[in-house]
């Protein structure tokens, strides 16, 4: 559940973060979040991002969510450890955006993988009988090799679907395509080489995001502060969260091995190191 109605929203920072992978849960808790922002009339929302980035459609569909609310709301994207990829995507939806000088940004790209088992399956002696209605049915199919019509397709829709990422940089942060272009090849760079490249406004922490949003929304910095909206995990899980951070770990390696798998085949604007 959410944070009970505040009668004194009106004179608060709404906080709404996105860290991890961003897919359908972020998806759905961003956009869940973000109609609370707008039913409370919060005058201003501090997006908190430290994210690789994810799936394309999540990651639109945030972006979407921020752009509607954008008369309605003032908007400062705060970029923490790492806001690449998806995470950029996300952050295009605020005309504000805040990083710090050694935030790892940038990753502007598309990329696709898919699992190919063919030599292990022979090795195992498993193979499969694939009935399908044309030729590209099972494209990316992990039991054998891609043939080059089906690389050409593929590099087809990853094409497509960059052009998307760079034009919504360019008309976002008010670029020439073409400019976008000369840094949007799949680099990661700094908080401080993004304010360089036009894709950042400013550098700052967190507190300097949240007195710059003070600044543009007309409220007391020393009354204005942030309200964080977030749906309340179960009580195992705040119990689990606060073991060792060895464990912490542990359950976020077998988080992103979850992402990974589920996301096999589709077009990603994910960091990858």
């Amino acid at each position: 559940m959410f944070w009970p109605f505040n009668q004194k929203a009106t004179k608060q920072i709404a906080r709404i973060e996105i860290s991890g992978a961003i897919g359908s849960g972020t998806r759905k808790a961003v956009l869940k979040a973000l109609r609370e922002v707008e039913e409370r009339k919060y005058p201003a929302l501090l997006l908190r991002i430290d994210s690789p980035g994810g799936t394309v459609g999540d990651s639109y569909e945030i972006y979407r969510a921020l752009q509607r609310l954008q008369p309605k709301v003032q908007i400062v994207a705060s970029y923490g450890n790492i806001s690449a990829s998806g995470g950029v995507y996300i952050g295009m939806g605020a005309p504000n955006i805040m990083a710090n000088p050694g935030t790892l940004t940038g990753s502007i790209g598309v990329i696709l993988r898919g699992n190919n088992l063919e030599k292990l399956l022979e090795r195992v002696g498993v193979s499969f009988k694939v009935i399908k209605s044309g030729p590209y049915k099972d494209i990316l199919s992990f039991d054998r090799q891609l043939t080059a019509p089906e690389e050409q397709i593929l590099q087809t829709l990853i094409d497509s679907t960059y052009e998307q990422f760079v034009n919504t940089v360019a008309e976002s942060r008010r670029l020439d395509p073409a400019t976008v272009r000369t840094f949007a090849d799949g680099r990661i760079f700094t908080g401080e080489q993004a304010v360089e490249f036009g894709v950042v406004d400013r550098l700052g922490s967190e507190e300097d995001a949240r007195l710059w949003l003070a600044e543009l929304s007309g409220l007391d910095p020393d009354k204005a502060k942030l309200q964080t909206i977030e749906e309340r995990k179960p009580l195992l899980s705040r119990i689990l969260q606060s073991q060792v951070s060895g464990f912490t770990t542990v359950v976020s390696a077998a988080d992103w091995v979850q992402f990974e798998m589920s996301t096999s085949g589709q077009p990603l604007w994910l960091y990858r190191p």
